[in-house]
């Protein structure tokens, strides 16, 4: 049987695609699980009109949302080898590969998304970004991915001791795993497209996530208890293919990489106002919202930060961060 790596190595050739019949010398192929009309989707689509403008036409992105190249694990692998060119991920399934994306992805390390924004546009995110290159992929920019809470079928949640017993699904991410044991749950990790289904079918009690993403998907229909604990503020990441990136000349390099970064305050601009328009759809189908005091969470969270800031350097981020004002 063919190795699975000489396969995607093989099949990389079909990225930074060449299409002159109409009029672009490189057409980049990127991933997205969202459905169109998201706010990262049509982020990427804005970069695009970006670097068709700036690059006199020779450049363009077309954008396959919906899960069309898969599930995230899997689009992660394609990007890595080259098969895909660029990919909008969660940095949850990057946890285990690039130790650095673990430090925003912990449990209520920002205290707000003035602050996650804050610290991610600056130089501490730079840094992250950096970390990338070492894995076969280029960080480009990150994009917000609001503030992710827990809804389920049995109740609300205001203390940890709610949580106990519930069947969670969580990303595939030893982290997420990790921070819903140590509230009692039990961590079930689950592609999200199986998510509705699995709370239809009472398979799973509940799950986690943002406004947007709990009303895009009906996870409302199914799990009507949303409660606001906003464990994780964690940005998702526009990345590249390394193996696509390095194809292109500096110039073009310089190109992508701005108009990634120019992309953000497009995004944000549409997140912002898709949040506020998610919420009112599901306050107006009745779903029971709550606000958490947060810190009894939070102290639960001490035994996760010392399995997964065990690094000095690692440690560093997180006081780096917490001192941000």
């Amino acid at each position: 049987m063919l190795h699975i790596g000489k396969f995607l190595a093989g099949l990389a050739i079909a990225a930074v695609t060449t299409v002159s019949a109409l009029g672009q010398e490189i057409v980049l192929r990127s991933a997205d699980t969202h459905p169109d009309g998201y706010p990262t989707v049509e982020a990427v689509k804005y970069m695009s009109e970006l670097l068709m403008e700036r690059s006199g036409g020779r450049i363009a992105i077309e954008v396959f949302h919906s899960r069309q190249l898969g599930e995230e694990k899997d689009t992660i692998e394609q990007t890595r080898f080259g098969v895909i060119d660029m990919n909008r991920i969660n940095l949850a399934p990057l946890n285990n590969l690039i130790p650095e994306t673990s430090v925003p992805a912990l449990p209520y390390i920002f205290r707000s998304i003035a602050h996650m924004r804050k610290v991610m546009d600056g130089e501490i995110g730079d840094e992250i970004l950096a970390a990338f290159e070492a894995h076969d992929l280029i960080g480009l920019a990150y994009y917000d991915s609001g503030a992710r809470s827990f809804y389920n079928t049995q109740r609300p949640i205001n203390t940890p001791a709610d949580l106990d017993g519930l069947k969670i699904r969580v990303q595939q991410s030893d982290l997420f795993i990790a921070m819903i044991n140590a509230l009692g749950a039990n961590a079930t990790p689950m592609p999200f497209g199986e998510v509705y289904s699995a709370l239809q079918t009472g398979v799973i009690d509940g799950a986690e996530n943002n406004w947007p993403s709990y009303e895009s998907t009906k996870h409302f229909e199914v799990a009507q208890y949303y409660s606001l604990d906003e464990h994780s503020m964690s940005p998702e990441v526009l990345v590249m293919s390394k193996a696509s990136w390095d194809k292109l000349s500096a110039d073009d390099q310089a190109m992508i990489r701005q108009a990634a970064k120019d992309s953000v305050v497009r995004m944000r601009e549409l997140w912002d106002a898709r949040e506020k328009e998610s919420r009112a759809i599901v306050e107006a189908a009745g779903s029971q919202i709550n606000t958490v005091e947060k810190q009894p969470f939070i102290d639960a969270m001490e035994p996760v930060y010392e399995s997964f800031v065990t690094d000095d350097s690692l440690k560093a981020l997180v006081t780096r961060i917490r001192a941000v004002e």
